[in-house]
């Protein structure tokens, strides 16, 4: 399997590239980002692009995948509606569309969060941005695309959160974070679960277009 992953610098998506890096049915991960990894592996390459709003100029790069992780995202706090709208929908449907139009057998995963709101009419705005986001995704002809929505997402493997107000948390718990996902599957997963778990929906599909922590968990 070939993969093209986003947001591979952020907690996310430093742990879905781990998995995928160990993964033996995975081939190849293309990570494409404004900054690189700093990692070497054979089977990593990467593309720093500056200009994610639009793809042309790479275009020739992005053919022949069969699978999209997108794990870029930013916290909303303290954004404005349209800054926050020009990360989560407007540099997620840019790339979407160019890889639905170059890859007609590509699954597409995309992290979403608890508490999306599907309707579009929320009065929170991340998750009305974030609802508007899946259903556009949605209706992209993709073979197939699917929705993750994590709550809390526990960091393994010596991977940290980026956000100065998730580490301060993150460094107090230490130890007992990852026994919250025991004890809470239906709002805690990890960065391993949630790479695994994309990396088996991409693989063999699953019953429900949108997976929730509890979802994600079993997979």
């Amino acid at each position: 399997m070939r993969v093209v992953l986003f947001g591979a610098t952020g907690m996310v998506g430093q742990g879905v590239l781990r998995e995928c890096l160990i993964d033996p049915d995975i081939q190849t991960v293309l990570s494409i980002g404004r900054s690189a990894t700093g990692q070497n592996h054979p089977k990593l390459r990467e593309l720093v692009h500056r200009d994610l709003l639009d793809f042309s100029a790479i275009e020739n790069e992005l053919a022949g995948f069969d699978a999209c992780f997108f794990c870029l995202g930013v916290s909303s706090a303290g954004m404005q509606e349209t800054d926050y709208r020009r990360v989560t929908y407007d540099i997620t449907m840019a790339a979407a569309q160019t890889l639905a139009r170059l890859n007609s057998n590509m699954t597409f995963i995309f992290i979403s969060g608890m508490g999306t709101d599907s309707t579009e009419r929320g009065r929170t705005m991340w998750a009305r941005v974030k609802g508007q986001t899946e259903n556009a995704l949605l209706r992209l002809p993709f073979k197939a695309a699917y929705m993750f929505r994590p709550g809390v997402i526990v960091p393994m493997h010596g991977i940290k959160s980026r956000t100065a107000l998730y580490r301060v948390p993150y460094a107090l718990l230490g130890p007992a974070l990852p026994l919250l996902k025991a004890a809470f599957p239906k709002y805690v997963t990890t960065t391993e679960a949630l790479g695994r778990a994309m990396i088996a929906v991409a693989k063999r599909g699953a019953p429900k277009k949108v997976l929730e922590s509890s979802d994600i968990n079993e997979v």
